[in-house]
């Protein structure tokens, strides 16, 4: 994030599963994130999650089980470093890490622990026109004390000089648990040079995630 820069990043997302006659149901209306470039290569970062949880019974008209789970998730609160620029065919290196801070959250989601997650984050320029990023990291949180390890691989095109297209592959690896893994495929529009929207849609390749569609919108001030 360049120096002295505020950067906006919100929008909202749906995604569901089914197993054993029930639908897991989650939507978050509110996915907001702060950047702010507080030196050439240090951002700071804030974001703040509205969802709704929720289960239904598919065998007895959609009727819901139990009361929905809504409200704040924990704040997050982190930074990125950036640790290099690309040259000579090495990446571009960031470290991005952050909290998760339990007071902050509403009572259906306030966990007695704090969370965290970190990663490092790389960078490659294929073309004028695509690019290629990943991302390797940990996170653990919701109280629970296994840790996850974390991926995404992201593959963008840029199909004219506004629209955009982008898939990547992402999941975990938790401890003692099974694995996911899921993608997504998505494209953007630069509404204006500091404006920009995104629409995208996925699912995954192990049990969990049978849809998952979302849509946001980005934008910096100053421009």
């Amino acid at each position: 994030m360049p120096k002295k820069t505020l950067q906006i990043e919100t929008g909202g997302f749906y995604e569901a599963a089914e197993e054993n006659g029930l639908k897991f149901e989650r939507s978050v209306y509110n996915t907001t994130l702060l950047r702010y470039g507080l030196l050439h290569n240090f951002e700071l970062r804030l974001g703040w999650n509205f969802e709704k949880q929720g289960v239904k019974n598919n065998g007895d008209n959609g009727a819901r089980i139990g009361d929905a789970l809504n409200g704040l998730y924990p704040l997050l609160f982190g930074m990125k470093i950036a640790i290099a620029e690309e040259k000579n065919g090495f990446p571009e290196v960031a470290l991005i890490g952050h909290l998760f801070l339990p007071f902050t959250a509403s009572k259906d989601f306030r966990p007695e622990t704090t969370g965290a997650d970190f990663r490092l984050s790389l960078s490659h320029t294929l073309s004028e026109k695509s690019s290629i990023g990943y991302n390797l990291g940990a996170q653990w949180g919701d109280d629970n004390p296994e840790i996850a390890y974390i991926y995404t691989l992201a593959y963008g095109y840029g199909i004219t000089d506004r629209l955009g297209f982008f898939v990547e592959v992402y999941g975990d690896f938790p401890e003692d648990s099974k694995a996911n893994h899921l993608w997504d495929a998505g494209l953007t529009y630069l509404l204006r040079p500091n404006i920009q929207l995104d629409v995208s849609g996925g699912t995954s390749f192990t049990a969990g995630q049978d849809v998952l569609l979302s849509a946001g919108i980005s934008f910096r001030i100053p421009n």
